[in-house]
């Protein structure tokens, strides 16, 4: 393993482009941390919401991203992606301080959670472009892995705190989105100082075209399966078990901390093994994670099934690194560099115009036939999404597209 010295070495070594961007992925990561961590317990125990209104409330925090194609089309005529990666930190910032501190209504809850989500949203579809910006030819996944250990090791930095603070305070929801927002500032500072592809052309504001179906097909699998574990895998443990907040701060504690080791490991085996495989399996473990919430409460005895939770609730977190398959595999084959931005928020647009809908139908079969069926429903998906993921084929060396095509610093 290498030593703490020597990996430092090498990170100080690093352009300025590329630290400054680590930097901005490690703010960034500490923000969204707190905020995942915290929000279904601060959705249950502020606003006292029930299921079939926590997965309405999927429909306006998801919102953005059904947008996305229009709002990130509007931002490309005037911006670049780290410009509007600082933008986004912004918005994310307002919608922190304006949960913790001017929400008491469920009217101006949503308000806040909308803007929350507009930068949340905004700052994924530029993510890895920027990286993708800042990789050499052939080891994408690499450098977008190295970014996923920063934004892991900005979360472990986020959550830890809040676990702390909650041991010692209780759960003070305002002062974890102050910090929050102060991660997210973070972030906007450092990203408004990129100063990387300023001599490329600027990505084109519209992309939808039929050789791209398969990255949007996957793209809403993966929004559909992102959607029903953000706000019903947490809600198990929230709603049925009594999970305190400290407690999802440690999980997400436990698996940031893996992600900071396995987030660059998975993007090496992505480089190593291909988009096809990788996702593929990935679909395979998501089918045990939805097995293991519908019925370890059936085959295991309460303690041992709370622990075989916690366990899913770990690999699924870790296997949600796994996403920058989705963006290696568009990069191999693009037609064009400036074709990349707007197609992965044309994704985003395609995915949520589905994963907004399924929360709401899945409130209604967790109350009308219980939490059981709502993981049946995700497995069955998850087998969808491995037949999907079978298809998938990338352009070998010499056949053309943006594959080993541009160095980066």
């Amino acid at each position: 393993m290498m030593k703490l010295p020597t990996l430092l070495n090498r990170v100080l070594a690093a352009p300025v482009d590329l630290r400054r961007a680590l930097a901005a992925t490690l703010f960034l990561g500490a923000a969204t941390g707190i905020f995942q961590a915290t929000l279904n317990n601060y959705l249950a125990q502020v606003h006292q919401l029930e299921p079939a209104a926590r997965g309405w409330l999927e429909f306006p925090r998801e919102l953005p991203g059904f947008l996305m194609m229009f709002v990130a089309g509007a931002m490309l005529t005037v911006l670049r992606e780290p410009q509007m990666a600082a933008l986004a930190m912004l918005a994310s910032a307002v919608g922190a301080v304006g949960l913790g501190f001017f929400a008491p209504s469920t009217a101006l809850l949503v308000v806040f959670v909308v803007v929350w989500s507009l930068g949340d949203h905004v700052a994924y579809t530029v993510e890895g472009p920027i990286g993708l910006q800042l990789a050499q030819g052939g080891r994408e996944g690499k450098r977008l892995g190295q970014f996923g250990g920063a934004r892991n090791l900005g979360t472990i930095l986020g959550v830890g705190t809040v676990f702390c603070l909650a041991r010692i305070f209780g759960d003070r929801f305002g002062l974890f989105y102050a910090i929050a927002a102060t991660s997210a500032l973070g972030a906007g500072v450092f990203y408004s100082s990129l100063r990387v592809g300023q001599r490329e052309r600027r990505s084109r504001r519209i992309v939808f075209k039929r050789k791209y179906g398969l990255f949007y097909a996957i793209s809403a699998l993966f929004g559909i399966r992102k959607q029903l574990f953000l706000a019903f895998g947490a809600w198990v443990l929230v709603e049925l078990h009594g999970v305190t907040v400290s407690t999802i701060a440690l999980l997400y504690f436990i698996a940031a901390t893996l992600g900071v080791i396995m987030r660059p490991l998975l993007g090496e085996v992505i480089d190593w093994l291909g988009e096809r495989t990788v996702l593929a399996v990935d679909e395979l473990l998501l089918l045990g994670i939805c097995l293991t919430y519908a019925f370890a409460g059936d085959l295991l005895r309460p303690g041992l099934a709370l622990y075989a939770l916690y366990g899913a609730y770990i690999l699924d977190a870790v296997l949600f690194a796994l996403r920058i398959a989705r963006v290696t595999y568009l990069r191999k084959i693009a037609d064009d560099p400036a074709e990349i931005t707007p197609t992965v928020s044309m994704g985003i647009t395609i995915d949520h115009s589905v994963a907004m809908t399924l929360p709401i139908l899945s409130g209604y079969i967790w109350e009308a036939f219980g939490f059981r069926w709502v993981f049946l429903l995700a497995g069955a998906i998850a087998v969808a999404g491995f037949l999907i993921c079978l298809r998938i084929r990338v352009p070998g060396p010499g056949e053309g597209n943006l594959r080993g095509s541009e160095s980066a610093p």
